[in-house]
């Protein structure tokens, strides 16, 4: 059987050992193959399964809704409900991208503020250490 190990495969994933564990006991991952040796091997397609649900938790989705999304993959069904369920995410992703601008823009202006500030102090100290 060829594959990658539990420690090659968080690797190659950036994930902890732990994690892809958790993964597989809770359902987000199936069943890995195990070796003769009965440890762990992840195939391609493991790793490729990762990496999605990787970034759907990364954009904030619940281990709930990642849990419902797999077992509609898993099904080979559903694609109605996962249709519904990655538009609803999406939604969420998009508001949280829209407030993310609004707090860069407050950081832009009060960058901008600070620095305005910060050469007025400079040009007032060249003034008075001239004086």
């Amino acid at each position: 059987m060829t594959g990658w190990s539990t420690r090659e495969a968080a690797e190659k994933c950036g994930l902890s050992q732990y994690t892809l564990r958790w993964y597989e006991r809770i359902g987000l991952l199936g069943a890995i193959e195990r070796g003769p040796d009965g440890r762990r091997r992840f195939t391609e397609a493991d790793l490729d399964w990762l990496v999605v649900i990787t970034k759907l938790r990364a954009t904030g989705m619940s281990v709930a809704d990642m849990r419902r999304y797999a077992e509609l993959v898993r099904s080979g069904a559903g694609e109605q409900h996962r249709l519904e369920l990655l538009r609803r995410h999406r939604a969420v992703v998009v508001q949280s991208i829209a407030d993310s601008q609004v707090c860069l823009q407050l950081l832009d202006d009060k960058i901008g503020c600070y620095i305005r500030v910060v050469g007025e102090e400079q040009a007032c100290g060249t003034l008075n250490s001239a004086s």
